[in-house]
């Protein structure tokens, strides 16, 4: 149940851009505990339990919002920094767990993808 997966994403791709953007204060298992997380006010989301908290089926849409900006998330005493302006172009659809389409940026469809592969299964 973690939502569709769009025909050409690039889970790899999206782990190089995890890596150059996000990994600072994610911290490169997606845990919450990058370098950058100590002097941040409000600490980093567990990227890895994403699917988890919201019942299960990866929050494709939420994910997406909160990269491109659409959805501002306050942390550090400002908002995240938002990555929409610079993985614009190449537009592609996703599909949510609801059947959903969503268009966004090959960029953010690769991020989401290597996001989807982090989270941890629940028992």
């Amino acid at each position: 149940m973690l939502g569709t997966v769009a025909a050409g994403q690039d889970a790899a791709e999206g782990g190089l851009l995890y890596e150059r953007h996000c990994a600072t204060c994610h911290g490169v298992s997606g845990e919450g505990r990058g370098p950058m997380a100590g002097v941040l006010v409000i600490q980093p989301t567990d990227l890895t339990t994403l699917a988890a908290r919201a019942g299960g089926a990866f929050p494709v849409l939420r994910v997406i919002r909160r990269i491109d900006g659409r959805d501002p998330l306050v942390a550090h005493g400002s908002p995240m920094p938002v990555y929409g302006d610079f993985f614009e172009g190449d537009d592609t659809t996703l599909e949510t767990v609801s059947g959903q389409r969503v268009m966004t940026s090959r960029a953010i469809a690769d991020l989401v993808s290597f996001l989807q592969t982090m989270q941890t299964v629940q028992e």
